[in-house]
């Protein structure tokens, strides 16, 4: 399997992100198999600054995880075609 290079953040450190974002997560029933659930983040769950496992987060759709990528940013620039 070829993967493209895809400039990806973590989702260990808080600051890397923003309500609006869009993210990968793994939900708790999930962890074992490492199966990722996209989505767009609600709010913010942790209060450190750093988590190991990943910044637990809302979805828009309700569902709750740790984030693993960070796909994009709602405060990235958006690019113009």
């Amino acid at each position: 399997m070829i993967r493209q290079s895809v400039h990806m953040k973590t989702g260990n450190l808080r600051k890397n992100i923003v309500v609006g974002s869009k993210v990968r997560i793994v939900e708790k029933h999930n962890q074992k198999n490492g199966a990722l659930t996209n989505g767009i983040v609600k709010r913010i769950l942790t209060n450190s600054s750093q988590h190991p496992h990943g910044i637990k987060v809302i979805l828009t759709n309700g569902k709750i995880g740790r984030i693993k990528e960070i796909v994009s940013s709602h405060s990235e620039p958006k690019l113009k075609l």
